[in-house]
This record gives C-alpha cells, structure tokens and sequence, in this order.
C-alpha cells in the first residue's frame, strides 16, 4: 500500500507562524526529488507544538499541493481517543489517504486500552490507519500480539504500521501474524536496509527530509534487491541519518533545510531549542559526506 522512501516532513515556520508558502514548495520539491509518499503532521513536522487549527490547515495544504501525485499520510494521533477521531474525520475530509496514528503518549495505557483505542477509531472513520510503534517517546509498546489482534480484526482498516521500536524481530513476527500483504514500514532510517531483508517496504522518514533524492535512490535499490547499490547510498546517507538526531528532533533537519533553501528558515518552536553548533558541525560534515548541498 504504501511504499519506499516516505519523508515526515518538517512543518515551516516563520515569525512563529506557519510558513505556507515554503512548505507548499516543499512538497513540491520532495515530489520532484522522487519521495513515494508525505507524512504532515508527524512527530517531525512538530504536531505536538500545532493547535488544532494548524495541524488540519498543514494537513489540507499538504494534500493540496500534493495534488494527487503521491499519497498523503496525515498525522492525526492523540493520547485522547475523541481528539484522535476529530483528526481523522478532518484529515479524511480534507482529502488524506491515511492517517497515522501514534500510540498514546504520557498516558501509558494497557495492551487492553490501546486495543480498546484503535477499535474504536477503526470503528468510527473509513480512513485506513497506520499504527505508529515508537516506545522511547511514547513509553507505551505497541506488542506484536496486539498488532496482530488489531490486524485480523480490522483488516480494511488497520492496513499498515510504521515501526520506530528498534526491534527487527518484529518485522517477522508481524509477517507471520498478519501475511505479507500487511504493509510494514521503518520508522528508523538507520534500520531500513535491514528491514527490507525482512519484510518492510519503505520508510517514514527523518532523512528523506534534507536529502530526498538520494533516499529514493537507496529505497528503490532496496526494493528491487539490488542490496550492492542500496549499501553504497545507505553507507552515503548514515552519517546523515546519526547527524539529523545531534540535537532535539527536528531542529538539525531544520538547520540542513536552510542550507539548502533561502525560502526554508531553521525556526523551531519551543521546548525544541536551535540546532547546537556542536550538532551543526555534525550535520554539514555528514551533509558534505552526502554529496549535498
């Protein structure tokens, strides 16, 4: 369903607001650099610093420039069910193909309650979920047996996850559980190639961010198992993917961005501080070793 390299994009500021402009070129830009698929609203894209009212207009935004030319992921997680909901019937409306759903943060439920909770969003919007497994933000583990449960139950609706927990394993369990037409994807660019031996198909990425060309390029190579090539852009791209994390997330792919573009500012918005000039060092080293830039 959905496959290859995946950026979640950045959401741009500018004097505190969001910068429409630059993120409508953005996407243009990821498009034309061969991105497979847009993630608005991901951990990335700051979504837990957007008021309502930001999160859906980055959303219809996104989804407008998009146009069509590949499918948009919007971000509509929530440790509220209900708030979840009301991001999910917008997204849908707005015209998104999917929504990614991330487990509930802060609140550290139950496998009974996150099954409780994703049963009731499949149950109550027709937009096709991807769970999204990332326990060193969240806290709370998504297990395999209740991503099985969750994907024989729902088989129309829970049609995909996005895998940030760091064990491999899983990929194989989730495969034997569910069959091979259940979509697996990395949520760990340094992982993907690995993955692709086990059974995922692409990539949410961080990487893919500053870099979407030559992300595309590893992803179809990984794809077709032509493992030679995809090692030579994956060994190209992993100083990146180490650098992008030197600081707080998403402020050292902000500081990349606008040394690739003057339309796209650095601005994060608090508790994310400026990139460090520590993790700068970092990130235009790992960016001349890219070949970008």
């Amino acid at each position: 369903m959905f496959s290859g390299s995946i950026p979640a994009l950045v959401t741009p500021f500018r004097d505190e607001r969001f910068d429409e402009a630059a993120f409508r070129r953005f996407v243009d830009w990821q498009i034309a650099g061969g991105s497979n698929a847009l993630v608005p609203c991901g951990t990335t894209g700051e979504s837990a610093t957007l008021d309502n009212d930001e999160h859906h207009k980055v959303i219809k935004v996104c989804v407008e420039q998009a146009a069509g030319r590949v499918p948009v992921i919007a971000g509509c997680g929530s440790n509220d069910t209900r708030t979840a909901l009301w991001h999910m019937n917008v997204a849908r409306d707005l015209g998104a193909d999917a929504a990614l759903l991330v487990a509930p943060y802060y609140n550290r439920p139950s496998q009974d309650g996150l099954i409780r909770h994703f049963s009731f969003l499949a149950e109550n919007c027709d937009l096709p979920i991807v769970l999204y497994n990332v326990p060193g933000r969240t806290v709370t583990d998504i297990l395999p047996a209740t991503v099985i449960g969750l994907g024989k139950r729902f088989p129309e609706r829970i049609v995909s996850i996005k895998d940030a927990s760091g064990d491999l394993s899983r990929v194989v369990t989730h495969r034997i559980g569910l069959g091979p037409n259940f979509n697996q994807l990395s949520g760990d660019d340094p992982l993907a190639l690995a993955g692709y031996a086990l059974g995922q198909s692409g990539c949410i990425s961080v990487t893919a961010n500053v870099a979407p060309k030559l992300c595309a390029e590893f992803h179809a190579a990984a794809a077709a198992g032509d493992f030679e090539t995809a090692r030579t852009l994956n060994e190209r791209l992993y100083p990146l993917h180490r650098a992008l994390f030197a600081d707080a997330s998403p402020s050292p792919t902000k500081y990349a961005l606008s040394k690739l573009h003057d339309w796209l500012r650095p601005d994060t918005r608090l508790p994310i501080a400026p990139c460090s000039d520590a993790a700068k060092r970092a990130v235009d080293a790992a960016m001349e070793a890219a070949g970008i830039g």
